[in-house]
């Protein structure tokens, strides 16, 4: 009797027995028993187990090579990373079950960390749920499945979003690089609710519009909330040039903050027009003005005119995608911190960031003072950041620490 009316609480999580197994190499278990969540397809054991009789996207029990259980992965066995562990318990499988669970795990850090509702609710591997993303926009939630067997539990991730959140809309965003490498189809998609116009956020008590359906990514770059509260305690009276806007979020702050004169570059004309909404937003717009083209180019041209900043943020897109783009990124990254400073005034501030992986932070670091002493100029790192809490870095896995933000003040003699 006892034993039956255990079985309600068990049967939601042995929803189904995974069966399959997955037979690492001898030593191949080394990153795993450390903690990281990763197989690499040189790792199997493909005579023990071939990866060609797995279904993409399959779950299996992943053993070391003495056939003890590691732990359950999905598997993909067209990718390099073949297979992403999802629990330490071989009885426990991504379904809605450890997904509610995950999920609510990861909403008691974010309201741990933030008062308002408007943050990264999953952030991939950080929250033990490796191809996953979710932003928050209060009640919207924009999602996206980065893998192949993020995107066959699609249905329950839904379910579970609607289980812990209840959202009033949920937009899936498909258009994205993960999806491209494992060749999933590319389309946005708001599978619950409408949506009419933009959605509204609030970073540092300023306040945003963004489009979560057409903007980059899921329409917002939380990950720099930090990095952005440090600007913004040192832009008062300050001329402030952000160089790749997009809508804002540095410069529109650095205004709300006091800045004398923010200017915003960006090659997107839809995006500098909704940085002017949202400098009206928070009624700034008089303070802020923007520049539509490609920001080497601009840089130039502003340099031509004699125009000087006492700020500059550079932040921009990914220069260094994969390995063998690190010479040619490394290069891009130099030329663009060298344009910046020559705009600078005789004391002035760079903050200069990089969401490459692939860029160690002492390279950034190498790069700036490369660029400060091209220009015959001083140095001096006084604030060094990276992605705000709710971009958890898993301390097993070097590649989810990914962003940097340096503040360096830029001086001559």
């Amino acid at each position: 009797m006892a034993g039956n009316t255990l079985l309600p609480l068990l049967s939601p999580i042995l929803e189904t027995v995974v069966t399959q197994r997955l037979r690492l190499k001898k030593n191949a278990d080394r990153r795993l028993k450390a903690g990281h969540l990763w197989l690499y397809s040189n790792e199997i054991d493909i005579a023990e187990t071939p990866l060609k009789d797995f279904e993409p996207g399959a779950q299996a029990i992943v053993e070391a090579a003495n056939g003890r259980a590691m732990g359950v992965a999905y598997v993909n066995p067209n990718s390099l990373i073949c297979g992403r562990i999802v629990s330490r318990d071989t009885d426990v499988m991504l379904s809605r079950s450890l997904l509610v669970h995950r999920f609510k795990q990861a909403l008691s850090l974010r309201e741990r960390l933030f008062a308002r509702p408007f943050y990264r609710l999953v952030h991939g591997e950080g929250d033990l749920l490796p191809g996953l993303v979710v932003d928050r926009f209060d009640d919207v939630v924009v999602v996206q499945l980065n893998t192949l067997g993020m995107e066959k539990v699609r249905d329950e991730i839904i379910d579970a979003l609607n289980k812990v959140l209840s959202p009033r809309v949920i937009v899936l965003r498909g258009d994205t690089a993960g999806r491209r490498l494992e060749q999933l189809d590319e389309q946005v998609e708001i599978v619950q609710g409408e949506l009419d116009g933009a959605v509204a956020l609030e970073e540092n008590g300023v306040r945003f519009e963004t489009d979560v359906v057409g903007g980059q990514k899921t329409g917002w770059f939380f990950d720099h909330r930090d990095n952005r509260a440090w600007l913004n305690t040192q832009v008062a009276g300050k001329r402030v040039l952000d160089v790749f806007s997009y809508v804002g979020g540095w410069g529109v702050q650095a205004a709300a903050s006091g800045a004398s004169e923010v200017v915003c570059v960006d090659a997107s004309a839809p995006a500098l027009e909704r940085v002017m909404s949202n400098a009206a937003l928070n009624g700034v717009e008089d303070r802020v003005s923007t520049l539509q083209g490609d920001a080497f180019e601009m840089l130039a041209q502003l340099k031509a005119q004699g125009e000087v900043f006492d700020v500059i943020v550079l932040d921009p897109p990914a220069f260094i995608r994969k390995r063998k783009d690190i010479n040619a990124g490394e290069r891009a990254y130099g030329k663009l911190n060298r344009e910046a400073i020559r705009l600078l005034g005789r004391d002035g501030l760079l903050m200069s960031a990089s969401c490459s992986m692939h860029l160690a932070s002492d390279r950034l670091i190498d790069i700036v003072r490369g660029s400060a002493r091209h220009q015959d100029r001083h140095a001096q790192l006084i604030y060094q950041g990276h992605q705000a809490g709710d971009h958890p870095i898993h301390p097993s896995i070097p590649e989810t620490a990914y962003l940097k933000a340096m503040g360096v003040r830029i001086f001559r003699d």
